[in-house]
């Protein structure tokens, strides 16, 4: 199990789809996370076990790990994976690499720029998203932006630039996007699932509210009493309007977890190429 052990630093919507895509693929994976991760796709996120104990999507279970020393969390962590649970540790400096060792490490934390990921960490090192330069800070890029090229694999340069703007749903790009008017404590009016008209409320950060500027279903939330800076995403409102669209894997997410796969499958086996061509007797 070791040998193929995957660390993947993030666990929000797109990197949980990750991570399901490649544990159901035979890779055992550990997740790493912050103490107060703010995923806006929390049904659909292996992250929210910081804050639940337990996580399910699709059918495929997380469990945070407790322990308090490094040591402690790596048994626990290896022991949940003997059980076919992924383990998500908070640990945002991703020191559980010391012990782990890990043949594969995945930076999906898009933060959309590089936190501390280096090409030696790992045999194979994979970074989703801007930010990282394949061939100097890892192995291979994979691209995030919605259109013709997501989930294309990067083995020199970059992904695109961040624009600031999200890919367009059903014609809307800035307007599906709720975000915070000033700093605050957040509190949610509506939750994940609900359809919402133009207009209506959905959420406050303190007196102060957010409506939602399309129609449509309200596909993601932070949590409640989370206080944050003027201008935080807080929310998403998806206008193909369907309430199971929430609770399962988005089609962007199986996507970038397609090109994740791809990559390590032609990481591995021109690893097993070179072992094998420096085995040759000529």
């Amino acid at each position: 199990m070791k040998n193929s052990l995957v660390v993947l630093r993030g666990g929000g919507d797109i990197a949980s789809g990750i991570a399901q895509k490649i544990f159901r693929s035979g890779f055992p994976t550990i997740i790493t996370e912050t103490e107060n991760p703010t995923m806006v796709r929390r049904t659909v996120s292996f992250a929210e076990c910081i804050y639940s104990g337990q996580m399910e999507i699709e059918g495929l279970f997380s469990e945070m790990v407790q322990e308090d020393t490094l040591t402690e969390k790596f048994h626990s962590a290896l022991s949940l994976l003997e059980k076919n649970i992924i383990p998500v540790l908070v640990d945002p400096e991703c020191e559980i690499l010391k012990l782990a060792k890990p043949q594969i490490l995945i930076d999906a934390i898009l933060a959309k720029k590089n936190l501390g990921t280096h090409k030696e960490s790992a045999q194979i090192v994979i970074g989703v998203g801007p930010g990282f330069n394949a061939g100097s800070d890892c192995n291979a890029v994979i691209e995030t932006a919605r259109g013709h090229d997501i989930g294309r694999i990067i083995f020199s340069g970059y992904a695109s630039e961040n624009t600031g703007v999200p890919g367009p749903i059903g014609g809307y790009t800035t307007e599906r996007l709720l975000r915070s008017p000033e700093k605050g404590k957040f509190k949610s009016i509506k939750k994940i699932g609900d359809k919402v008209s133009k207009g209506e409320l959905v959420a406050k950060v303190d007196e102060f509210e957010i409506f939602s500027e399309i129609p449509g279903v309200i596909r993601g939330l932070i949590r409640d009493d989370l206080s944050i800076p003027k201008g935080f995403k807080v929310g998403d409102i998806d206008p193909r309007a369907k309430p199971e669209h929430c609770m399962t894997i988005s089609d962007k997410s199986r996507s970038i977890a397609g090109g994740v796969l791809e990559a390590i499958l032609i990481l591995l086996n021109e690893t097993t190429k070179k072992r094998t061509e420096s085995k040759i007797d000529y």
